[in-house]
């Protein structure tokens, strides 16, 4: 509930002014205006696009007329009237009130829907903390269990595909950063990570192709070996494929070693 901004004020102006203000103002607050009133006014702030309006007048009618259709009507308007106006924070405390008041509304589901878009809205690039984005995966999945067959669910799916990238992204730039400082344990770590967590990801394939970078450099050959045999199973056409042949070419294989290694090897592995 907004409290109002003229109550810390008026205590400053002596106790008889502060009854008689206080009084005015309570009897202000107290006129109830018809709902579909101050519902129409709330719309026609929204289509003008002064959200803020918006917002705090879908809330009016919750306080005025709680136990009114229009109340849960506004509700959901105020979720969309904070999301539109970027006040992310608020949207999502928004949406989590109206799906713990209305558990089994029918429109639910886009309570869950714009929360996990808040967060979404919020991923920052992967050089920065990624909680938002993890954030964002929990309720896009949220979206996708719990509202399988919704329109909700079909957008949650994509948008979900560049969250588990942007992850990935993430867990790769600090492998790389290990790498280049020679740390390859810790940077194999992270880019298995990536193999584990993330194996639908586009980064998969340069994962792997680290991975042998670093084997070679702890000098563990037949590690190298086998992860480019992976590598050159499931990804024979990429460019990361080559890279890892042409390492192993130069530091372990005969000079007349064919690119047939790799699927030899490959197939006493699987």
């Amino acid at each position: 509930m907004r409290v109002s901004v003229l109550a810390p004020r008026l205590c400053a102006a002596g106790l008889l002014l502060v009854v008689a203000a206080c009084s005015g103002s309570k009897n202000q607050v107290n006129i109830e205006k018809p709902v579909d009133d101050l519902y129409n006014k709330a719309m026609d702030a929204l289509a003008q696009e002064n959200y803020t309006d918006a917002a705090n007048t879908f809330s009016q009618v919750e306080s005025q007329h709680p136990y009114s259709v229009w109340a849960t009507k506004s509700q959901l308007m105020e979720i969309y009237a904070d999301y539109q106006n970027q006040n992310y924070n608020e949207a999502v405390i928004a949406a989590d009130r109206f799906i713990q008041l209305h558990p089994g509304n029918r429109d639910v589901a886009y309570a869950y829907y714009v929360k996990a878009i808040c967060y979404y809205m919020q991923i920052v690039d992967v050089g920065r903390d990624q909680k938002l984005t993890q954030l964002a995966r929990t309720a896009l999945q949220d979206v996708i269990r719990r509202f399988p067959d919704s329109r909700y669910a079909l957008d949650a799916k994509l948008k979900l595909d560049f969250v588990r990238d942007h992850l990935a992204g993430k867990e790769m730039a600090i492998g790389r950063y290990y790498q280049q400082r020679g740390d390859y344990l810790a940077a194999i770590n992270r880019f298995k990570r990536v193999l584990e967590l993330y194996q639908t990801t586009t980064d998969v394939p340069e994962a792997l192709e680290r991975i042998v970078e670093c084997d070679l450099a702890l000098g563990l050959i037949d590690e190298a070996k086998k992860n480019a045999a992976v590598l050159g199973y499931n990804y024979p056409g990429s460019r990361w494929y080559a890279d890892a042949y042409d390492l192993l070419t130069r530091n372990s294989l005969p000079a007349t070693a064919s690119r047939g290694w790799f699927g030899r090897l490959a197939d006493s592995i699987f």
